[in-house]
């Protein structure tokens, strides 16, 4: 076997292979005598079939499977002998001459190809221990307490029939609809029984005040017009005209909030159903708070890791991320000039962000593999059991889906590696607590 470089600039890599085709013709023989003392033909005695009959009837298979070993161990020769790390798998070119394929299966010429790969560069690691990062709490105040108490309770609240009152804010009407644009109906601009409470903003801007004071079995029409930015694009900025029938029109009732509702809830008492809040609240505090000091971890990461990624890498996540966001741009019916920008410039800062992407995922994957974080089988198996859990009656469906589709399983495992590798560097960065508000700990997610 010969390897010669043939070009190198920047992570590509360029080889030429050569593969005598004497060495492919004694591989073949080897497969083949092999073959021999395990393969029946009729005619002949076990053990005792001719190469050369063999060769006549599986010499082209045998081939086949010498030539693609022969590449596997050519490319694994490279690498390893080398030290490289591959960003993607190598691409194979073979001889582009007519014929030249089919001689080297019929074992008239050498195997000869050209590779290309492309590779990830060194990672010279930081010192983990110089990073300070600040870690902020907030706790659950009375208050905070009370207003989700309340929010429980109001969407909990009954609604009583209204009989011929008329509807008010906050009352509840059940009601059909027919929607037209231009003395035409559209998709999705119809329904029956649909229960809107005035006021929660469900339908689109003036479509709840026009029905201020319907009272039951009453109808009315409706004009309204959708707004620009409506993730329809066929339908923003379209005046529509809607039939609509109250079938039915309800005033909401009174809740307390005691022992009593608490138990309409299936818990105990008043005080079971306030520390199952807290909990809740905590929890997501614990989430937010994660959430804030993993984002500054990575941050540090980015700023103590400068390289060039690989190129192929950033264009695929780059090319998943402009995807998304024409597609989102699409929905709303928005335009780049909408978001104060243009394409290119919006071009130009995505792919900033798919560069980073790409370099901290492999400055992560370096940290992992240096430190021997592993997510295990327990994990995986776990966090699949976890989404099957969230489709009752499909269960054996999706663990069928993950253990059948090598990338699905691969989106599953990769955020539970991420968070492995952030724990081992927040048990080694100096981090300290900061207690802030409510307020301060969500600014950031709610904005």
């Amino acid at each position: 076997m010969q390897v010669t470089e043939t070009a190198a600039a920047g992570l590509k890599r360029e080889y030429r292979v050569v593969v005598p085709a004497t060495d492919l013709e004694a591989k073949v023989n080897a497969r083949l005598d092999d073959l021999k003392g395990r393969v029946q033909l009729r005619g002949f005695r076990p053990g005792k079939v001719p190469v050369a009959h063999l060769k006549r009837l599986y010499g082209k298979s045998a081939m086949a499977e010498v030539i693609e070993a022969a590449v596997r161990e050519a490319n694994s020769k490279i690498v390893t002998e080398r030290g490289f790390k591959l960003a993607t798998e190598p691409k194979i070119v073979l001889p582009p001459e007519e014929g030249a394929v089919e001689g080297i299966i019929a074992g008239k010429a050498d195997l000869a190809y050209t590779v290309e790969m492309e590779i990830v560069p060194p990672i010279a690691l930081a010192d983990f221990k110089t990073i300070k990062l600040e870690r902020l709490t907030a706790t659950v105040e009375d208050a905070e307490l009370d207003k989700a108490l309340q929010t429980i309770a109001e969407q909990s609240r009954p609604f009583n029939d209204s009989a011929d009152a008329p509807a008010r804010q906050g009352d509840r009407i059940t009601l059909s609809f027919q929607g037209t644009i231009d003395g035409a109906p559209f998709e999705g601009g119809s329904g029956d029984d649909v229960a809107l409470v005035l006021g929660s903003g469900q339908f689109i801007p003036g479509f709840e005040e026009q029905l201020l004071g319907i009272k039951a079995g009453e109808s009315r029409t409706v004009n309204v017009k959708f707004p620009e930015n409506y993730r329809v694009s066929a339908l923003a900025g379209k005046d529509a005209v809607f039939s609509v029938s109250a079938k039915k029109v309800e005033a909401p009732g009174s809740v307390t909030i005691d022992d009593d509702f608490a138990k309409t809830l299936g818990l105990e008492s008043l005080a079971k159903l306030r520390d199952a809040v807290r909990e809740r609240i905590e929890r997501e505090h614990a989430a937010a708070s994660r959430q804030k000091i993993k984002r500054a971890l990575l941050d540090q990461l980015d700023v103590r890791h400068k390289f060039d990624p690989p190129p192929t890498l950033v264009e695929e996540e780059f090319n998943n991320v402009w995807s998304a966001i024409e597609n989102d741009l699409k929905q709303q019916g928005r335009t780049f000039a909408d978001e104060g920008t243009d394409e290119e410039k919006a071009r130009q800062e995505y792919r900033a962000i798919a560069e980073r992407r790409v370099r901290l995922g492999l400055v992560l994957a370096e940290i992992g593999e240096k430190n021997n974080i592993k997510v295990t089988d327990e994990q995986l198996t776990q966090a699949i059991v976890a989404q099957a859990r969230m489709m009752p009656g499909q269960e054996q469906q999706v663990w069928d889906y993950y253990r059948n589709n090598p990338a699905a399983l691969a989106a599953v495992r990769a955020p539970l590696f991420e968070d492995k590798v952030v724990d081992f560097l927040l048990e080694l960065a100096d981090v300290t607590e900061k207690q802030v508000s409510r307020e301060e700990l969500f600014k950031e997610e709610e904005d």
